[in-house]
């Protein structure tokens, strides 16, 4: 059995895949299934985007207890016990949805879930970027990304068209109608998700490796605080770090605008500037074609990177993938069209190099800006600046689109790409990928130790 299990575990195909889907499936349920479930139960568009938005408020502060996850146990414990509470959290939620007057009570129970989906990310970076060397990391990177792609695509495309589905089929409910109805197909949805999450923890447990161990088992809980203060410091005393800052907030900013307000636009009423599609077309053009393209994006764009090695030059190549594919939405918003063909085109060419693009953001982060003495924990600050942008834009998303009407916004999404091409013009690249060592040259409790 010992011996099985250490074969499964030195096999990353095992456990990168599911690993980063999980991580993707509990986020975006949390902050784009929800922004098309708030529509659904009658909540305009800036109330919809502010309240998907704010779930992200916790993955925004999981620096102040990633230190937890550097010093106690191990990576890997972290993410099992996340999974858990995650999966028996969406059972919770769906049972609550069954009340009268359940909003605020669902509320409080998905701020708790993102707590938990927060701490997930934390530990499972941490295993990655401790089990793998540099070389495997840009490897498994394009699988990284195309695993985690698969989630936002399973919640945005194939919960939102089951919930369509059964709202119209099996509870028989107009698609058409707003109100309380729909929380009776969501609440299948987020039974559905929990279980999801719950398989996953047992499947994690035999094949996820460790990551590294803590060496400091003697650490109280009280000096998580001495730990957050030494990785505060140290991690602004990395060379040219407020550069990476920019970076990490500004590079998605333009993303930020169009995750909430796409989505809308094409359910939206035409009357309204829309598209008029179901949740179900959404969910097929979201989930089928636009997985589709999400995947081949991912795996060319690790393969591309892989192959070249990630430099400026490289990265704004990147950055223009991710960026300029927006005006889709543009010209959509402009000319209305009613061949579903030119819309799935549309979302198609946005989310193909997406998918390609955003493999750079990530490599970046690890290879630059994470390494040092805690690594885990200054990966979290990246990905939480990245939150705080979502977060941000996403909340003032609604708002700004009801202001200006589709048109005008998705031309300020346009303008919002020059900030992600200075932030990227100016990256700095202090390091350079060891490709030699078993291991890559992180070791931070035994620097905490000593």
């Amino acid at each position: 059995m010992i011996m099985r299990t250490s074969i499964f575990k030195s096999r990353p195909l095992l456990w990168v895949p599911t690993g980063y889907f999980t991580m993707a499936l509990t986020s975006m349920t949390l902050t784009s299934s929800t922004a098309i479930m708030f529509k659904n139960f009658g909540l305009n568009n800036a109330k919809s985007a502010e309240y998907a938005s704010l779930l992200l408020l916790i993955y925004t502060i999981k620096p102040l207890f990633a230190p937890m996850v550097e010093i106690y146990r191990t990576k890997k414990f972290f993410v099992l016990t996340a999974q858990v509470a995650i999966g028996l959290g969406f059972i919770a939620t769906a049972s609550v949805m069954a009340l009268p007057n359940f909003m605020v009570l669902m509320m409080v129970l998905l701020l708790i879930i993102s707590f938990f989906g927060a701490t997930q990310d934390i530990a499972s970076d941490g295993v990655y970027v401790t089990s793998l060397n540099t070389k495997e990391q840009s490897l498994y990177c394009g699988v990284q990304s195309l695993s985690w792609s698969l989630g936002p695509m399973v919640a945005s495309g194939g919960l939102v068209y089951l919930s369509g589905w059964l709202h119209s089929n099996y509870y028989h409910h107009s698609s058409q109608v707003s109100g309380p109805e729909w929380a009776a197909s969501w609440r299948i949805v987020f039974l559905i998700v929990g279980g999801l999450a719950l398989m996953m923890a047992a499947w994690h447990a035999a094949v996820m490796p460790d990551g590294d161990r803590s060496t400091n088992h003697r650490i109280s809980m009280g000096s998580a605080s001495t730990v957050l203060r030494d990785a505060i410091a140290t991690f602004f005393q990395k060379p040219g770090i407020w550069a990476m800052i920019a970076f990490a907030f500004c590079f998605r900013s333009s993303i930020g605008l169009l995750e909430k307000i796409g989505p809308f636009f094409l359910v939206d009423p035409i009357a309204k500037g829309g598209l008029g599609l179901s949740n179900e077309l959404l969910g097929v053009i979201y989930g089928t074609y636009g997985l589709g393209a999400f995947l081949l994006g991912s795996l060319l764009g690790g393969a591309f990177v892989t192959r070249r090695g990630l430099h400026r030059p490289l990265l704004l190549l990147l950055a223009c993938a991710v960026n300029l594919p927006g005006v889709t939405f543009l010209f959509m918003s402009m000319y209305q069209p009613g061949s579903l063909w030119i819309v799935t085109v549309g979302v198609v060419i946005e989310k193909f190099f997406f998918g390609f693009g955003s493999v750079g953001y990530m490599i970046y982060l690890m290879q630059q800006l994470a390494p040092g003495k805690y690594p885990t924990t200054h990966y979290a600050f990246g990905t939480a600046l990245l939150a705080l942008c979502m977060m941000v834009t996403g909340m003032i998303s609604g708002h700004l689109q009801q202001m200006v009407g589709y048109v005008s916004y998705f031309a300020i999404v346009m303008v919002a790409i020059i900030p992600s091409f200075l932030v990227t013009w100016f990256a700095p690249f202090p390091h350079k990928a060891d490709i030699v060592h078993d291991k890559p040259k992180w070791d931070s409790e035994k620097e905490l130790a000593a």
